[in-house]
Formats: C-alpha cells, sequence, structure tokens
C-alpha cells in the first residue's frame, strides 16, 4: 500500500484505485479554516491516530515476518537422542573439561620470522600486476539517510496531529510520513517561530492592539523577510479591522494566520501529477540553490506515491553534474537518461528522454537543466531551446516549469526568478533550505511578488526533508504557539 503524498491519501496499488484524474475524489480539497474543536477532542483524535499507527506497524511487521522467515537454529547434537557425528564429537572432546590441555607450540621469534618476510615480499613484487592510480572525483556523495525514528507519542505528534484533525482528516487516515513530516517542518521553521512568537507574546499582555503595536508587527513581518509588498498587504487588512471594532491581541493573530494563508494560496491549491499521461516537470535555477538534490527528492516522492517516474540529465555544463544527479537518483529508485558525451547537447539529452518516457509509459518526467545566471543570455536561450523542444516532441504532456530558490537567498532569490519568469514560462517555486535560515517569511514574498505558488518546499539534506507544501500547515508551523 502506498501512500500518495499529492492526494494526501492511501492507494491500494501502484496508482491502480486513480485511473482517472477527473474524478474529484482523487486530488484533496485545498486546506479548509481550522475545525472547532476543543482540546479534549484533539487529544483523543492524536490518541487514535496513534493507537492506529501503532497497529498498522505492527501488522506490517507480522507481514514481513510470514513473508520472510526467520532462518531455523541449528539443533542440539543431543537434542534428538541421535550420536553426534565425527566432527562434532571431535569439537565436543576438544572443549570436554576432562580432555588433558594442549600444550602450544612455541611461538617463532622476530629473527626466525624476518627472513621469511623478505622472502616474500620479493615474491609478491615479482608477480605483481600494476594498478592505475585512482581517479580523485569531485562527487560528493549524498548524505546518509538518518535511521528512521521510533514513533512517540508527545508534545511534537499531538501537534502535528491537531493540525491534520484541523483539516477534516480522520484517526485512520494519518501516516507515519505525514507526523514525521510536520515535526521536521516546525522545527525547521524554529528560527522564524521564535522571533515572531516572543514579539507577539509582548504584544499579548497590552491589552487590544493600537497603532502603535501594528507598527511593531510591520517590522517583525519584515524582519521575517516577508517582503515590502506582502506586509503592507498584511498591515492594511489589519488596519481596517481595527477601525471597524476593537481586536484583542489573541484575534489578531488569528486574524494574521488566516490573511498569511491566502496569500500563500495561488491559484489552483491542488497539485499532482495526473495519472496514465506524461507529466514534464522542467527544474530551473541557478547553481548552489539545490537543483540536482531537490530532483532527486521529488522523484522519491513521486515514486513512493506510486508514479512511474523518469529523470533526464541536461545539466551539460557542470562538471559531474550527471555523476551527482546519478547518485540521487538511485537513491531515489529511479533512471537516468544522460548523454555519455561532454558537453552534450542538453535539448538533445531533453529529446531522447521525452522518447524514452514514452516508450516506456513514463508519467513523470523530471529534467534537469543547468544553472543559469541571469547575465548568461547564450545560457537563457539554450533554456528556451530545450522548451521548444518539449512543446514539439511533447504536446500532450502537462508541463510544468518549477524554479528552484533558496530561502537563505531572500530577496536576491526574487530578482533571479524575474529573469527565470521571462524565459522558462513559470508555474511554480520549490523553496529549499529552510532549515537554515530565520527567514521563513520569504514564502510570503514569492507568492506576492511573482504571483507563483509554491510546490514544495524543503527542509533538510536528507532524501524525505521535501514534500508538497501546504499552506495552512506552513502557517502554523510559523506559528505553532497560537
Amino acid at each position: 500500500m502506498a501512500f500518495d503524498w499529492f492526494r494526501r491519501r492511501y492507494t491500494d496499488s501502484k496508482g491502480g484505485a486513480e485511473s482517472s484524474p477527473q474524478d474529484p475524489e482523487l486530488v484533496a480539497p485545498p486546506a479548509p479554516e481550522p475545525a472547532a474543536m476543543s482540546p479534549e477532542d484533539y487529544l483523543a483524535f492524536a490518541k487514535a491516530a496513534y493507537a492506529n499507527l501503532k497497529a498498522r506497524a505492527a501488522a506490517q511487521a507480522t507481514q514481513a515476518e510470514v513473508v520472510s522467515p526467520a532462518a531455523p537454529a541449528p539443533e542440539s547434537p543431543a537434542s534428538d537422542g541421535s550420536q553426534p557425528s565425527a566432527p562434532e564429537a571431535a569439537a565436543t572432546e576438544a572443549v570436554s573439561p576432562t580432555s588433558p590441555p594442549v600444550q602450544p607450540a612455541a611461538a617463532p621469534s622476530f629473527f626466525d620470522l624476518a627472513p621469511r618476510a623478505a622472502e616474500r615480499l620479493q615474491a609478491l613484487e615479482a608477480t605483481a600486476v600494476e594498478e592505475p592510480e585512482p581517479v580523485a572525483t569531485t562527487v560528493a556523495a549524498p548524505p546518509p539517510e538518518p535511521a528512521a525514528e521510533e514513533l512517540v507519542f508527545d508534545e511534537g505528534f499531538r501537534w502535528s496531529a491537531e493540525i491534520l484533525a484541523a483539516q477534516g482528516r480522520k484517526p485512520e487516515e494519518i501516516s507515519v510520513e505525514e507526523i514525521s513530516w510536520l515535526q521536521k517542518l516546525r522545527r525547521s521553521l524554529g528560527k522564524t517561530r521564535l522571533n515572531l512568537i516572543n514579539q507577539l507574546k509582548a504584544l499579548v499582555g497590552r491589552g487590544p492592539l493600537d497603532q502603535d503595536a501594528v507598527e511593531e508587527i510591520e517590522a517583525m513581518l519584515l524582519q521575517a523577510d516577508v517582503g515590502v509588498e506582502a506586509t503592507e498587504q498584511i498591515i492594511q487588512a489589519l488596519q481596517k479591522r481595527l477601525r471597524e471594532e476593537v481586536v484583542p491581541p489573541e484575534e489578531a493573530v488569528k486574524y494574521l494566520k488566516q490573511q498569511m494563508r491566502q496569500m500563500l494560496t495561488v491559484g489552483d491549491p491542488t497539485f499532482a501529477p495526473q495519472r496514465g499521461t506524461l507529466n514534464i516537470w522542467l527544474i530551473v535555477g541557478v547553481n548552489g540553490v539545490g537543483k540536482t538534490t531537490t530532483i532527486g527528492k521529488i522523484a522519491h516522492v513521486a515514486r513512493e506515491s506510486g508514479y512511474q517516474c523518469l529523470i533526464a540529465a541536461a545539466d551539460t555544463f557542470r562538471a559531474a553534474a550527471v555523476e551527482q544527479l546519478k547518485i540521487w537518483a538511485e537513491r531515489a529508485g529511479v533512471e537516468v537518461i544522460a548523454n555519455p558525451s561532454p558537453n552534450a547537447d542538453p535539448a538533445a539529452v531533453v529529446f531522447d528522454a521525452i522518447t524514452a518516457a514514452k516508450a516506456r509509459g513514463t508519467e513523470l518526467l523530471l529534467v534537469d537543466t543547468a544553472g543559469r545566471l541571469q547575465n548568461k543570455k547564450n545560457l537563457m536561450e539554450e533554456l528556451a531551446k530545450i522548451r521548444r523542444i518539449i512543446d514539439k516532441k511533447a504536446p500532450e504532456a502537462k508541463v510544468e516549469s518549477l524554479l528552484v530558490l533558496d530561502a537563505t537567498q531572500g530577496q536576491n532569490g526574487l530578482r533571479q526568478a524575474q529573469v527565470f519568469a521571462e524565459v522558462a514560462k513559470l508555474t511554480g517555486v520549490i523553496l529549499t533550505k529552510l532549515d537554515s535560515t530565520a527567514k521563513g517569511g520569504i514564502a510570503l514574498a514569492i507568492t506576492q511578488q511573482m504571483h507563483l505558488p509554491i510546490r514544495f518546499i524543503g527542509a533538510g539534506e536528507g532524501l524525505e526533508d521535501l514534500r508538497p507544501f501546504s499552506s495552512y500547515e506552513f502557517v502554523e508551523a510559523l506559528l505553532s504557539e497560537y
């Protein structure tokens, strides 16, 4: 049974239960407003979800034991009353306490061994086969995957279950992967959350919000890299609410979260590859933003969700880019279409990959591209050529052009996005490296300045550390104290 991350549901087989992409039940609805539940109800929900997950893990362990039974242990020689064999008897006699001790032979001295060692060394040198010197590689292997954390009913589990319950989920629908991801997302946004929460708590004890408090909230949002445009929109909405009625700090925080969720929801909130047809995702971005590793992580999500996936190694400019991509693809269990020739034509690689994808019935083709700077006109033209090849070779395919942005770059990343949008026909953004920045508010700046939806969010270097984006979960992780 596979867990489809794009639709947040279990599938009985690899896509067999979802043959019609137009079925409205197959696509998860956008996140609703938080459900009205008491703390006791949330606690009961978390306990039920925990019990279901434990029962599911026990059932899977039992099934694994049935499929792969352990090898039987060897029987004792005297367990059936038969006489032991000759070797067994000899071994028994060797350790018998009644046997006389065997005196060990005298160990040879160093002076006895030295001539023999010299003779052996000369013989080895005479018959040795020269081996070529090892070639140093510049490809760094991805970090090893951490061991799976044991499921623990703690504060992090209860918070994660509460977030899922507020979105209308049932206890039996919760997966271990979702719980682990929400806990990781909350930890990754910890720096930004602490900065916001500390200042919001200072406002709580000062009574109803006034203009000074609004200005403090504005400064707080700018410090979180929300951006000028997004901050102005939030402050204008909050000031309008203040003119209508007196807003307590707690209600202001809830209103702030509601405004953030609306701003992060751009276009169609549902995003998933269509079943039974070819989807081509063009992954673009400058060098250093984590584009190659992101492709490996998306391939892992797609394969675990039951999709037939393939990767096109069209980044032929950067040294060892293809080798690095193959390492991540191997970890994800996905094949790579590449050209072994140095400086191969990226458009030709994409052409071959589309041909292979059609022949194999691939549902998702991920295209890696070279990291192009905005001042490299020839590289940008090559990117436009790749897009023309896709439009001509696979006109029936559903094409997405996703820009990978480093969250630590802040406003500089937004300027890169503006250049890519002119050439690559961007349809979405992948936000990476949120685990190493205190500027989690950059997500709001992206949606407001670029008017592009965030499709994936990365919160770590591991294979499991990138998942489809949810505006509700992101905002709750950003302001989880309220």
